[in-house]
């Protein structure tokens, strides 16, 4: 069964394959996992919504993203200290995570992934009846 959940939109064959050739960054991830899933947080500042792809394919997580900096009309950069303007990060996914309903949200350059546990691996309470 190849499974495949596309949580933003796709680019041109064109523009990945430009994208594929350039120098890429790693961006810093911290990873929390709590009872009922984990939570991925990702530094890519400069990046925007549209300009981000998050694929999750069978058991593996793949993070891109194009930074865009704007310059005002007429200028241009003499230095820059980032010479890439791309972010890529892959993860190997466990399959107790149910990959169709991660949850992402961007908001001041962190990408924050929600990725739930699968209903029958979560614990669950189980309640005792008395006198019975």
């Amino acid at each position: 069964m190849n499974q495949s959940t596309d949580v933003t939109s796709r680019q041109s064959p064109q523009a990945q394959d430009t994208r594929e050739s350039a120098p890429t960054l790693r961006p810093a991830v911290n990873v929390f996992e709590d009872t009922d899933g984990i939570t991925l947080e990702a530094d890519m500042p400069g990046v925007s919504k549209d300009r981000l792809q998050i694929r999750a394919e069978r058991d593996s997580l793949l993070i891109e993203g194009d930074v865009h900096f704007s310059m005002p009309e007429g200028m241009e950069a003499v230095h820059a200290d980032v010479r890439a303007t791309r972010y890529s990060r892959s993860f190997a996914l466990s399959r107790e995570l149910d990959t169709e309903n991660i949850d992402a949200s961007l908001k001041d350059g962190v990408l924050r992934l929600r990725i739930p546990k699968r209903a029958e691996v979560r614990p669950r309470k189980i309640e005792v009846r008395v006198g019975q």
